[in-house]
């Protein structure tokens, strides 16, 4: 290919994440414009196909959250059309998505991931709820958080106190995905680390005015407070890291994604997660890591773009 790339940004679909993606597609396509780039942002629906190969793009940047964008389904769409895209591939995707695979295979790759036991609705329905849900107190002790075991934002997650909350918090889980997670609750420090391509981006500490990091949270303005770089000691800004490499390594994560993970007292960074398709809105922690490392977000957006295209090349 030569002289400049058309460019897709697809962002809105169907799922929960909605808002939050077309406002990812439209600071993005926004920024590439800056860049000189011919671009186009596309609302994900049934007509995506012929779409894309009307427009004739040499690229696409997914800006998608929440199902379809990040658990391999448009990559695999995709890779069928032989479109470059930025992020990681549908294996990797498909991975991360699955918390407890995911987690499972950090785990083996001998990253911190807190104690955990996944339940899903079949067992509820055949098992007896009050069979299973009565021992996993004893086993993980309390406080616990419970969330969904697909989906991001913080959305169907909650923390709970008590074995007498968790029926009601299992519920509500269950409304997100046909599957929840329940982990030992760990105290800390919230971080998140970026990587983009083969480096971290400073460490972003995360500092919620309520105490609790959940949707608002993320995406209101002035919700949270933010340190990037995160005011940790060297050596635990080396380990957390080395968690986010190692963790984006063991699912074969590619160009950008994001690890979360809670340090504890003793410095130990503990791997809730992986987002490979992070937020890129103004109150994103990618753009927010970029930004500290000193990267205006046309650049960091033109960035994904060269990798995609490299990678086709």
């Amino acid at each position: 290919m030569s002289g400049t790339p058309r460019v897709a940004v697809l962002s809105g679909g169907m799922s929960l994440e909605r808002d939050v993606s077309l406002r990812s597609g439209t600071r993005i396509t926004t920024a590439l414009a800056e860049q000189g780039l011919e671009v186009d942002r596309i609302d994900v629906d049934a007509g995506l196909v012929p779409t894309l190969e009307r427009g004739r793009y040499d690229v696409a940047v997914l800006a998608l959250h929440g199902a379809a964008g990040e658990d391999g389904t448009i990559q695999s769409v995709l890779e069928l059309l032989h479109l470059p895209f930025s992020g990681s591939d549908v294996l990797a995707s498909s991975l991360a998505w699955n918390k407890p695979i995911a987690q499972g295979l950090y785990a083996r790759a001998g990253i911190a991931v807190p104690e955990r036991i996944t339940l899903s609705q079949q067992a509820f329905r055949e098992l007896g709820a009050s069979a299973v849900v009565d021992r996993i107190a004893p086993l993980l002790g309390t406080p616990l958080v419970v969330k969904p075991v697909t989906g991001g934002s913080s959305l169907g997650l909650s923390v709970v106190t008590s074995a007498a909350e968790l029926p009601g918090a299992i519920v509500g889980a269950l409304s997100y995905a046909d599957a929840v997670l329940v982990e030992r609750f760990v105290a800390g420090t919230e971080v998140a680390v970026t990587v983009l391509g083969d480096r971290p981006l400073p460490a972003v500490e995360i500092s919620p005015k309520d105490g609790r990091y959940d949707f608002s949270a993320r995406y209101t303005a002035g919700a949270t407070e933010f340190h990037a770089p995160a005011r940790l000691d060297a050596d635990v800004v080396a380990a957390c890291e080395r968690t986010a490499i190692d963790a984006g390594a063991a699912i074969g994560a590619r160009d950008l994604w994001r690890a979360d993970m809670i340090v504890d007292d003793a410095g130990t960074p503990w791997l809730l997660e992986i987002d490979t398709c992070p937020g890129m809105t103004e109150t994103s922690l990618a753009p927010l890591a970029a930004e500290a490392a000193g990267m205006a977000f046309p650049d960091l957006c033109r960035t994904l773009v060269g990798l995609a295209l490299d990678r086709a090349a």
